[in-house]
């Protein structure tokens, strides 16, 4: 497996989930990997060490997406360990459920700072980088941002966000041949998923009734997705949003 031999890519919020899936991918695929984390160190050195053991490249890199600070950080240590990035993928995002009567101006901006200005913050920072060959930027949104569920008011607005941006950001860096995409993955089971209690809820029985596959997805099949668009057999692709939900709408 060699889509991505050559390639260095940032994965932010890597420690654990979805993001450490993808990062295991890519440097399985081999790509060297940055794995970004904010504060589990732990989880971050262990997806690291993962990979080195299977003779991949990666080194752990913290820092807030949504502090532009701690993203030109991000950048830098990357150029110093690796090289230019050109692959970036936009994984990191908290949730919380909540109705609206309970929601606070304080979760809305926390969500929004990560889950949006954070790609804002990534992508500025990533076109100082990626060069005139151009580079494939991958955002991870939600089913959730066309199919919200009820108490995620805050969240889905933030991945509906991400859906447009990911949009306009196409177009926009198209004739700089970089290409941006987005998945949306539906149910997952993830660190995340189990802490909020979903994982094992009547809430999931539910989803996987209503998902064709009949099954909980797992972070490994959103980084296969994550692969394949990172990869030169997604060259033509750009400003798409790729359910990855098992086929749950």
């Amino acid at each position: 497996m060699s889509q991505l031999t050559d390639k260095i890519a940032i994965v932010t919020g890597a420690s654990k989930g979805i993001g450490a899936a993808i990062a295991k991918s890519y440097a399985a695929a081999g790509a060297s990997v940055v794995v970004n984390y904010a504060s589990s160190r732990e989880g971050a050195d262990r997806v690291v060490a993962e990979i080195v053991a299977n003779g991949g490249k990666a080194v752990a890199v913290q820092g807030d997406v949504a502090k532009a600070a701690d993203v030109r950080q991000l950048f830098l240590t990357t150029k110093d360990v690796f090289g230019a990035p050109d692959i970036l993928v936009n994984n990191a995002g908290v949730f919380k459920f909540d109705s609206i009567e309970e929601a606070t101006e304080e979760e809305f901006h926390r969500q929004f700072n990560i889950n949006v200005l954070g790609i804002f913050l990534a992508v500025q920072e990533a076109l100082k980088y990626f060069g005139p060959q151009g580079g494939s930027i991958i955002n991870i949104s939600s089913m959730v941002s066309t199919n919200p569920t009820a108490g995620s008011a805050i969240y889905s607005a933030t991945k509906g966000a991400v859906d447009t941006l990911t949009v306009e950001l196409s177009r926009e860096l198209g004739p700089r041949h970089i290409r941006v995409n987005a998945i949306a993955p539906g149910g997952v089971e993830t660190e995340g998923a189990t802490t909020v209690g979903v994982v094992g809820s009547d809430f999931e029985k539910t989803l996987v009734a209503q998902t064709p596959l009949g099954r909980f997805g797992q972070p490994t099949d959103i980084a296969k997705v994550a692969v394949f668009l990172a990869s030169d057999d997604a060259a033509w692709l750009t400003g798409e949003r790729i359910a990855a939900s098992g086929g749950w709408r």
